[in-house]
């Protein structure tokens, strides 16, 4: 049984004061969900504080990012080992907007999701087709390509702790939603390709969240679809009541 993950992506949002006072108005409202994995990805500035105030709650808290080098001459990025020193558990990988804005390539997600794996830390890998790709019927070959690279040289036995997300980047934030059915056979996808990678126990207990408008108002059907094992929420992370209402699908 695969248990369900709900994660918080807040982007560019919040000070180190909100999401503490966030934490605070979640904590009694999801702190103690045992049917899921509750997860927030705060900026980093707020990663060591909101980790604090979640201590003592089931609440687990990511970095939206991560380099792939222990240290070096990277001005502006955060090493895994930074990201655990400030209480983090997860990090995402290879989200659309680093793919889009930053030109992150699937090799790079490749080597960001080795360094994460080494250091013990949760990845959040996303993968998913743009607007042009889904409308030439490519979503699939997408798909097939970015797990392919991903996945590239790891082994069932480090990939352990890997989670994935399926983010098909015409629904982020546009208020379009995949139906549950769109995204159920997306996962079949990229389960297929975990089982070419890793074996097919591995991809049978491989947790795929679905992230692109994920609303309290949509959850409890997506949830509802066997292949989807839980959401990576945007816009509605960011306000504790709708991302609990999220949470208690």
């Amino acid at each position: 049984m695969r248990r369900p993950v709900i994660a918080g992506n807040w982007k560019m949002y919040k000070t180190i004061a909100e999401a503490v006072a966030y934490v605070d108005k979640l904590k009694p409202v999801a702190g103690r969900a045992r049917h899921c994995e509750v997860v927030i990805a705060p900026p980093f500035t707020a990663l060591a504080a909101a980790a604090q105030s979640a201590r003592g709650s089931e609440i687990k808290v990511a970095a939206q990012d991560v380099h792939w080098d222990k240290e070096g001459a990277h001005t502006g990025d955060v090493s895994a080992a930074m990201l655990v020193e400030a209480g983090a558990t997860h990090v995402i990988i290879g989200h659309s907007e680093r793919r889009q804005y930053f030109g992150e390539s699937d090799d790079v997600v490749n080597v960001k999701l080795k360094a994460v794996l080494e250091a013990g830390l949760t990845p959040i890998v996303c993968v998913g087709e743009v607007l042009e790709e889904r409308e030439a019927g490519l979503t699939e070959d997408v798909l097939r390509r970015q797990c392919t690279r991903a996945f590239y040289s790891i082994s069932a036995r480090k990939a352990g702790k890997l989670i994935v997300a399926y983010e098909p980047v015409w629904a982020i934030g546009t208020g379009k939603t995949a139906t549950p059915q769109i995204a159920s056979r997306a996962h079949v996808v990229v389960r297929g390709e975990a089982a070419k990678a890793f074996g097919q126990e591995f991809a049978d207990s491989l947790r795929i969240l679905y992230g692109g408008s994920v609303k309290p108002e949509n959850a409890k059907s997506l949830m509802a679809e066997e292949e989807i094992d839980g959401a990576l929420v945007g816009g509605a992370s960011l306000d504790p009541k709708s991302f609990a209402a999220i949470v208690k699908y």
